[in-house]
């Protein structure tokens, strides 16, 4: 079965049970405060989880396009990906641990499904403690369609306890599904021989909510949120050891190769490196993210070098970057429209290539002056971290430059500065994923509203070319950033504060109408990220100030907001700017 075919079956599947098919969400997220992807199914939906009705009903599936960049540096191993495609079916209130595990079985092991043999599966299931007791209803499910006991583990909430996404907000027990990838005949549980078992799903039951006093409160509204990992399942399906030897990485791979004289099987995890990283960025230029030194665009940045850097290992010193992006598109473009911009994705990579080798000769001429001061034999960790952090200089590339001039590198000194590093690296995306997705407070609530007056305000000045390219909402600000070639003048900055409490002194009443998306373009709304949308949206007018299409969360009236106040306007970009705004009572 090729990727494609599994993409399309399980949407039919849950289509059959009743689910409807949404599209896949941008990988910026628009409505949560915090984030800088989306990292699963579920941020798109989360207002619906937290009780806003969906257009589309309670069923929900998706198969969503995902970015994950924390284990950045273990991409090249057999499964650390940075964009993978996730599917996904929701219980918006509606079935629950019952409906939701036997769904999963029946696509699983049916032969006109997957047909995955039962004594290939394992399940994990929440053992319970203080906050919540042993989840025996999905252990009990399990037994009864199969699966037996010592294939059965209970773990703690480590393991088997989602959320909430900040300090407080649903969660809930989940249970997660393994493949056997061991040697010999399957034996054991996840728990026993962890590594001989591979999740391949997850599902998870919203059935408390977290309070900032730590109590875990059931809820009225149960969910279900599940994730399916398309190319970890492809592999399975294929018979393969690692996801690189699917149909989602072959032809990449075999385009790399085309470009260097150094096999595959000699240097994998240069090869793997640069096809992962080049088809994540891929998709960020896909959805209009532009290499930066600042949020989205310096992930995208880091990306793109760390492969340009991993070419050079492999001898390719021309530019190269677009032609793996070529072959993305080519080979993603039918099941995601965003990447027909084939010709601004792929001059963003010639652009990028042709910066970054310019730093690398810089990273160069800075290592000839380190050695060149050298009284000892050695080159520091500290020298040589300084090289990898400030010049994006590999450390592989230094220590083959020290061997050349017989000369040692202090690696380990190296690993412990790169090791700090990381640390405050994963510390500061531990901050950017957390405290937000569930955040429906009045203060985050009333900042999303100004979004929409804001956007409405920017292109009644500035002109119908402005389009929002991303949101950040804390309870404190708003972040907005938009399309437009030039930096506001303090004129047109008076003018857009002036459009924005002119609207909330009007106290226009904000209502939400449901509209299929042509009838919601034929009415004049603002469409941010129409792909995201299915056929049903909703949209918020706000007197004659702003319509626009939204999920998130709104005040009743534009006077329950404050002054609206511009804090600073910068570029993010190129041809993006960014707006910070407060409300003040």
């Amino acid at each position: 079965m090729t990727a494609k075919e599994l993409r399309q079956k399980y949407l039919d599947f849950f289509k059959e049970k009743g689910h409807t098919v949404i599209p896949s969400a941008p990988l910026l997220p628009e409505n949560d405060p915090t984030v800088l992807f989306t990292t699963a199914g579920m941020h798109p939906l989360v207002p619906y989880l937290l009780g806003e009705k969906h257009p589309a009903g309670t069923k929900l599936t998706s198969v969503q396009k995902c970015i994950r960049t924390v284990d950045i540096d273990n991409v090249g191993d057999d499964s650390h990906l940075t964009f993978f495609e996730m599917l996904g079916n929701w219980s918006l209130g509606d079935y629950f641990k019952k409906e939701s595990i036997e769904m999963s079985f029946e696509f699983l092991t049916e032969v006109e499904w997957l047909n995955i043999p039962i004594e290939k599966l394992a399940v994990t299931v929440f053992k319970g403690d203080k906050d919540a007791p042993k989840d025996e209803e999905s252990a009990e499910i399990w037994k009864s369609l199969g699966i037996p006991e010592d294939r059965i583990a209970y773990l703690g909430k480590k393991d088997n306890w989602w959320g909430p996404a900040g300090a407080t907000g649903p969660c809930g027990p989940d249970t997660e599904i393994f493949y056997w990838v061991g040697d010999g005949d399957p034996h054991g549980n996840p728990e026993e021989n962890e590594n001989d078992w591979m999740e391949i799903w997850n599902n998870v039951f919203m059935e408390y909510n977290k309070t900032k006093d730590n109590q875990f409160i059931p809820l009225e509204q149960k969910n279900v949120d599940t994730g399916l990992g398309l190319d970890r399942v492809a592999a399975v399906l294929m018979g393969k050891k690692n996801v690189f030897e699917t149909d989602l990485f072959q032809p990449i791979i075999e385009k790399i190769g085309s470009l260097t004289n150094v096999p595959y099987s000699e240097n994998p995890n240069s090869y793997r490196i640069i096809a992962d990283h080049i088809r994540c960025a891929t998709f960020l230029a896909g959805d209009g993210v532009k290499p930066s030194n600042i949020d989205q665009g310096y992930v995208m940045r880091r990306l793109m070098r760390r492969a340009i850097r991993h070419g050079k290992i492999l001898g390719i010193e021309e530019n190269f970057t677009h032609i793996i992006a070529k072959k993305v598109i080519h080979m993603m473009g039918d099941v995601y429209p965003e990447l027909k911009h084939e010709e601004e994705i792929l001059q963003t990579f010639q652009t990028e290539e042709e910066q970054f080798r310019k730093t690398i000769d810089k990273g160069l001429r800075e290592f000839e002056k380190l050695t060149d001061r050298m009284v000892s034999k050695t080159i520091s960790g500290e020298d040589a971290f300084h090289l990898y952090d400030t010049y994006g200089f590999p450390i592989e590339m230094t220590e083959e430059l020290a061997v050349e001039r017989h000369l040692e590198v202090n690696r380990k000194g190296f690993d412990n500065a790169f090791g700090k590093h990381q640390e405050l690296s994963r510390a500061g995306a531990e901050q950017k994923f957390a405290g937000g997705l569930q955040d429906n407070s009045e203060a985050t609530t009333s900042l999303h509203t100004a979004t929409h007056l804001l956007h409405a305000a920017l292109r009644h000045v500035l002109g119908d070319h402005v389009e929002q390219k991303g949101s950040n909402i804390t309870a404190e600000r708003l972040r907005f950033d938009f399309s437009h070639p030039d930096k506001l003048t303090p004129e047109q900055i008076e003018q857009v504060e002036k459009f924005v409490n002119d609207a909330i002194k009007s106290d226009a009443k904000v209502i939400c109408d449901t509209k299929t998306v042509e009838e919601a373009k034929g009415s004049g709304a603002i469409g941010l990220f129409e792909s995201k949308y299915g056929e049903d949206v909703k949209v918020y007018t706000m007197g004659d100030w702003s319509m626009e299409i939204c999920g998130g969360p709104h005040v009743e009236h534009l006077g329950q907001l404050g002054q609206f106040k511009i804090k600073k306007e910068q570029s993010s970009s190129a041809g993006i700017r960014r707006i910070k705004a407060v409300l003040i009572d």
